[in-house]
């Protein structure tokens, strides 16, 4: 058979299967409105697994695809139940009910962020928003805090770095708050060496930052043979060497630190990556969705049976979103127990579709959490 005829088959093959599905999707509907009638659960695990194993004996030699492929199906099947059963759902009510806009350029806002005047956090809380009071927290809880405790509207923390990859504490606080992000922004990192006016670069044996100054600039204290030191942030850390007064010491940091703690350049852009970069978030306890939102962020742990991940991953392919992060953490006084966090590329505003598949996963999925759409 030429491939012209093969083709011709599949096509043939590819038109009743779409119609048993349709068939097999009608029935889904029947059955939602039959669970809203006793009052039953959508998901059925145990029912679930039953379907998958028959299907996959089913299957011969092509049991797993057709496991893989029927699995998909269910979890198409149990988010039209949510749609026909769960209209007015937590996860739904919060998109509808969310503020449309956020005025970064008001003088109302408190803004918490990391380290002393001068650190990337507060160069970056104050480049989106250039007006605010800006709230300068000795660590990363502390930033938390001050949302928790609304003495700050918002809190901007450091994510994700270009070299030094994630910001492992702030995701953990991420995940332990749930609070939502309502923006982000990016930020070019140039970290110069700084030290007190009678020093000379021949003199550093120690160098000071934030753990993430240090990792970001681990070739120049390699070659250079130089001791670490870390410190909350890289502007206390020009703080500290200011007040140390150490000839023998110097601060990783930003020339705006150098220059708020009376130091000096030593050198400049010893950072690995010429094209280091920040991504900075923010967060706040309200949730705010704008028109021009573009990232959706969330959480969520998951069920303990074979393919968990790849089923949830495949609804969102499925949809169109386009992945751009995923991140594990363990979950405290848990063994080998993780959350999971994700950004997607797309808006829950623009397409009822989506809307509803998150409003199922957020139903089905432990530990689930909206984190937002900005």
């Amino acid at each position: 058979m030429d491939l012209k005829n093969i083709r011709n088959e599949i096509d043939e093959i590819d038109a009743q299967i779409v119609a048993l599905f349709k068939k097999r999707m009608d029935c889904s509907v029947a059955v939602a409105e039959s669970k809203k009638e006793t009052h039953t659960p959508i998901l059925n695990e145990k029912r679930e697994e039953e379907v998958l194993s028959r299907v996959e004996s089913l299957g011969g030699e092509y049991g797993k695809y057709a496991r893989l492929l029927y699995g998909n199906i269910m979890a198409l099947s149990r988010e039209l139940q949510y749609a026909i059963l769960n209209g007015d759902s937590e996860l739904k009510n919060t998109i509808e009910s969310a503020e449309t806009s956020l005025n970064r350029e008001s003088s109302q806002y408190t803004i918490a962020c990391l380290g002393a005047a001068g650190s990337n956090s507060h160069i970056a809380a104050m480049k989106f928003f250039p007006n605010a009071e800006i709230s300068l927290e000795k660590n990363f809880d502390k930033v938390f805090e001050a949302v928790a405790s609304d003495r700050c509207d918002f809190g901007v923390l450091p994510v994700e770095n270009s070299s030094a990859g994630s910001v492992s504490r702030v995701y953990d606080l991420i995940l332990k708050y749930r609070y939502f992000i309502v923006g982000e922004t990016d930020l070019p990192i140039e970290h110069c060496l700084c030290a007190i006016p009678q020093t000379d670069i021949s003199n550093i044996e120690v160098v000071v930052s934030h753990e993430q100054g240090l990792s970001q600039c681990s070739l120049f204290i390699s070659e250079n043979g130089l001791e670490k030191k870390k410190c909350g942030s890289t502007s206390a850390a020009a703080q500290t060497v200011a007040q140390e007064k150490r000839i023998n010491w110097a601060a990783i940091c930003t020339k705006q630190a150098a220059d708020e703690f009376g130091l000096k350049v030593l050198d400049k852009n010893i950072q690995n990556n010429d094209n280091n970069c920040t991504r900075f978030i923010v967060i706040s306890k309200k949730a705010i969705i704008t028109e021009r939102a573009s990232k959706i962020s969330l959480c969520f742990t998951l069920n303990n049976r074979p393919g968990s991940l790849y089923t949830v991953l495949s609804r969102f392919a499925s949809h169109g979103f386009d992945l751009t992060k995923i991140e594990s953490r363990p979950i405290p006084d848990a063994q080998f127990d993780y959350l999971f966090y994700l950004d997607f590329i797309g808006n829950v505003r623009e397409n009822e579709n989506n809307r509803r598949m998150l409003c199922a996963l957020s139903e089905e999925l432990p530990e689930f959490s909206f984190l937002g759409n900005y």
